[in-house]
C-alpha cells in the first residue's frame, strides 16, 4: 500500500487513477490511526495521574503510617503488655510487623523509579508481577494486623485508660505540630 505519493513508475503511467486511489487508501488508514488517538490519551493521562498520586501517597501516608506504628503504637503496647507470655507474644508480633514494613518498603523502592517516569509521561513499562506482589504483600500485612495485633492492642491498652489516652495524645501532637508550625512559623 502506497501511503506517500512517489515519482511515477511505468505502471502508474498506464493507470494514473489507480495511483491516486492507492494514495487515498494510505491516507485513510493513517487518519483511522489518528481517530484512535483521543481515546488513547485519557488512559495515558490516567496512568500519569495514578503514578503521581501513588508516589505522594507512599511518601505521605504509607511511610508515615509505618513510622507512627513503630514509634508510638508498638512501644506503647509492649510497655503495657503483662510480663511473661503476653509481652513475648506482643514482641513476636511487633517483630513480624516491622519486618513486613521493611519488605513493603523494599518492594516499593523497586517500583518507585518506574512510577516517577510514568508520572512524568515518559514511555516505559511497569512490572505487573512486582505491582501485584506489592499489593498482595500489603493486603496480607494489613489483614494480619487488623485481625491479630490491633484487637490485642485494644485489649492491652484498654486495661488502663491512661495508656490509651497517652497514645491518643501523642498521635494528636504528632499530627498537630506540623500544622501549627505551618500556621505560626517562628512564633512558636
Amino acid at each position: 500500500m502506497n501511503t506517500v505519493p512517489s515519482k511515477a513508475s511505468p505502471s502508474d503511467l498506464n493507470n494514473p487513477i489507480e495511483n491516486f486511489s492507492q494514495c487515498h487508501v494510505g491516507i485513510v488508514a493513517h487518519l483511522a490511526e489518528l481517530a484512535r488517538l483521543p481515546a488513547l490519551l485519557q488512559p495515558a493521562a490516567d496512568a500519569r495521574k495514578i503514578a503521581a498520586q501513588t508516589l505522594k501517597f507512599f511518601r505521605d501516608a504509607v511511610f508515615e503510617h509505618h513510622q507512627e506504628e513503630e514509634r508510638e503504637l508498638f512501644p506503647a503496647v509492649l510497655a503495657s503488655a503483662a510480663a511473661g507470655a503476653e509481652r513475648q507474644s506482643v514482641q513476636l508480633i511487633v517483630e513480624r510487623l516491622v519486618r513486613e514494613h521493611r519488605e513493603v518498603e523494599s518492594a516499593w523502592k523497586q517500583l518507585e523509579p518506574r512510577l516517577k517516569s510514568i508520572a512524568k509521561g515518559q514511555d516505559g513499562d511497569l512490572d505487573a508481577v512486582a505491582v501485584a506482589a506489592l499489593v498482595a504483600r500489603y493486603q496480607a500485612h494489613a489483614t494480619y494486623e487488623e485481625e491479630n495485633f490491633l484487637p490485642l492492642s485494644q485489649q492491652i491498652l484498654g486495661r488502663n485508660g491512661n495508656h490509651l489516652a497517652a497514645l491518643g495524645t501523642s498521635l494528636h501532637l504528632r499530627h498537630a505540630a506540623p500544622k501549627l508550625m505551618e500556621r505560626f512559623g517562628g512564633y512558636i
